[in-house]
C-alpha cells in the first residue's frame, strides 16, 4: 500500500508540475530573469504549493506515526550550517542554468531529451558522490 500511494503522489506531483508549467526550461528562466522579460506565473505556482502544503505539514507534525501506520519522518534540525547553504546555493546556480530542478528533470525522463538525460545522470552522480562523503564522514 505504501508503493501505490508514493506512486499516486508522484504522479500526481509529476502532473502538477507539468500543468503549472514548471517542467518548461524556458518558463523557468523567464521567471529567473528579473531585469529582462519577467514572467511572474510560477510566483503564483509556488505560493500555491506553499499554500496547499502549509496545512497538511502542521496536522503531520501533532501527529506520531503517518496516515499508512508508518513512522512519521519530519525535519528535525532547524539551524543553518554551511552544508544546507552551500546546497541551496548549488541548486540555484543548477536551476539558473538549466532552467530544472529534481522534480521537473524526472517528470521530462519520458520527452527523452539528451539534455535532460544528462541533467538527471549528473544529479544522480552528485547524490551518490554526497551519499559516499557521508559515508566517509559517518554522517
Amino acid at each position: 500500500m505504501a508503493g501505490l500511494s508514493a506512486f499516486v503522489a508522484g504522479l500526481l506531483f509529476g502532473l502538477g508540475l507539468l500543468l503549472a508549467g514548471m517542467a518548461d526550461p524556458a518558463k523557468v528562466l523567464a521567471f529567473l530573469d528579473l531585469a529582462g522579460n519577467w514572467n511572474p506565473s510560477l510566483a503564483l505556482v509556488m505560493a500555491g504549493a506553499i499554500a496547499t502544503a502549509a496545512l497538511p505539514l502542521g496536522w503531520a507534525g501533532r501527529r506520531s506515526r503517518a496516515l499508512l501506520g508508518g513512522a512519521m519522518q519530519l525535519p528535525t534540525r532547524r539551524d543553518l550550517d554551511a552544508r544546507l547553504i552551500g546546497g541551496s546555493l548549488l541548486f540555484g546556480v543548477g536551476w539558473g542554468i538549466a532552467g530544472l530542478c529534481p522534480g521537473p528533470a524526472v517528470t521530462l525522463l519520458l520527452v527523452g531529451h539528451w539534455q535532460v538525460l544528462l541533467f538527471v545522470a549528473a544529479m544522480l552522480a552528485g547524490m551518490l558522490i554526497v551519499a559516499a562523503l557521508d559515508g566517509q564522514r559517518g554522517r
